[in-house]
């Protein structure tokens, strides 16, 4: 559907978050006949996005019915909102298109695009990227699931997107080929959404689906449940790993980072990384190959890998009190997540984990926490769950609230350890998104008394 063929046609937007909210607005600007719907009240959508609704968009609370779907010509899903909420039959009957609002960025993007998914790492690898390619390019868009949501980058030319995507933005995508992907690993989440680990692995894997042999597909060599996925790949690939020497691709090799292309080899000193952990080492190989895919320099790729000081609430340094670093993670919204975490750590580490329980099994954290655990904290809906999934593993504790969680962990630390609040759960028990969380976590370790 191009810009001229959109004005005048019924257009409904499902869920007003802000990626709904401005795919409204765009799409409002070209003349559609926007209607938004969203679950909550018209006030309460307003003050969430810190402004008013435009007065040409019209407002509905609820999730659309089949026959206003069957008059719509397009049907824009946010990613907040499970498929089978609307309805589908009326969809399937109908000749109404359903796009996400990735797709609809896509389509009105006047640049390149390089994608970025996984369970883990993808806001790391974003930023790196994004980076990377600003101290090179002139006019690169940086965003998605992190920040800004694509379709705010319609309109004006630009040199290339990189856009971070979740699995619930990739599930509706129809024509949307980037033409360099990324999938830095698959590990259980999200079981509240999703009926199967097999649902989900396949919603992350539509990042490839219309990729051909002019397009690069950057993936995880070490990770199982990409390798057995790749045959379904059209586009190059270029895999990366922290565990062994590759013949092509990004490899750690002693203390370089090394990227191996047919036209030779490249070197990135492994010292440069401000960031911590293997986990991140990792996450910066799959940075260069995904910058150097899309004609980054070797030099702006170096810069950036010496400049990026990590990100907020992703294993983030507090302070030390009596002897005892303070880590905020809070942005370890699922097992994969904690995992990485606690294996960047040498000493040992009091965790501190719980929240809103996505139905997702805990059990995959009892090894880890049996080497590196001194104690762990449990908090939140989940907390419940968690000790009985983990008990064994380690010393169990629970607390009501995230400042008794980090008094109990501080009464069960030793100097020398870290305490590391790593939830492995989403944060809508008792915060409104992960940053709140940290920063309640920041707070209250801001208040320890030495």
């Amino acid at each position: 559907m191009s810009m001229e063929t959109i004005a005048g046609k019924r257009v409904i937007v499902a869920g007003a978050g802000r990626s709904g909210f401005l795919s409204a607005r765009l799409l409002s600007g070209e003349g559609a006949l926007v209607t938004l719907r969203d679950d909550r009240s018209r006030a309460d959508v307003e003050a969430s996005l810190r402004e008013p609704i435009p007065a040409g968009i019209d407002f509905l609370r609820g999730m659309p019915g089949e026959e206003e779907v069957r008059g719509s010509a397009l049907l824009v899903v946010s990613p907040g909102v499970p498929r089978e909420r609307l309805p589908l039959s009326a969809i399937a009957g109908a000749d109404v298109l359903v796009w996400g609002e990735i797709e609809l960025g896509f389509r009105r993007f006047r640049g390149e695009v390089a994608a970025i998914t996984g369970t883990n790492g993808k806001s790391t690898v974003t930023t790196l990227v994004g980076g990377m390619a600003s101290g090179f390019f002139p006019k690169v868009f940086v965003g998605g699931n992190l920040g800004t949501p694509f379709v705010a980058a319609a309109g004006a030319p630009c040199d290339w997107g990189v856009v971070e995507l979740s699995s619930f933005q990739l599930e509706s995508t129809v024509g949307f080929r980037p033409r360099v992907a990324a999938l830095l690993n698959l590990t259980e989440d999200h079981r509240d959404r999703y009926a199967s680990k097999e649902e989900y692995f396949a919603a992350k894997m539509a990042i490839f689906r219309n990729q051909g042999p002019s397009d690069t597909a950057v993936v995880n060599a070490d990770d199982p449940e990409v390798t057995a996925r790749l045959r379904s790949i059209r586009a190059r690939l270029i895999r990366f790993s922290v565990s062994r020497v590759l013949d092509e691709g990004a490899f750690l090799s002693g203390d370089d980072m090394v990227l191996r292309t047919p036209s030779g080899e490249e070197r990135y000193p492994r010292k440069v990384l401000k960031i911590p952990g293997l986990q991140n080492v990792e996450n910066a190989l799959a940075a260069i190959a995904v910058a150097r895919s899309m004609g980054v320099p070797p030099p702006a790729v170096l810069a950036e890998l010496a400049r990026f000081p990590g990100l907020p609430h992703r294993v983030e340094f507090v302070r030390s009190v009596a002897g005892v670093s303070y880590y905020n993670d809070s942005k370890g919204t699922n097992v994969g997540a904690v995992l990485a975490a606690l294996d960047g750590f040498p000493e040992p580490v009091v965790l501190i984990a719980g929240g809103k329980d996505k139905g997702v099994d805990f059990r995959p954290l009892r090894g880890a926490l049996g080497r590196k655990a001194r104690a762990v904290v449990l908090l939140g809906e989940a907390r419940d769950r968690m000790a009985r999934e983990l008990a064994g593993a380690a010393p169990i504790t629970v607390a009501g609230t995230l400042s008794e969680a980090v008094r109990a962990a501080a009464g069960a630390a030793r100097k020398g350890d870290a305490v590391v609040f790593s939830p492995a759960c989403s944060s809508f028990d008792m915060f409104r998104n992960f940053e709140e969380r940290g920063e309640a976590f920041r707070s209250v370790v801001k208040e320890l008394s030495e």
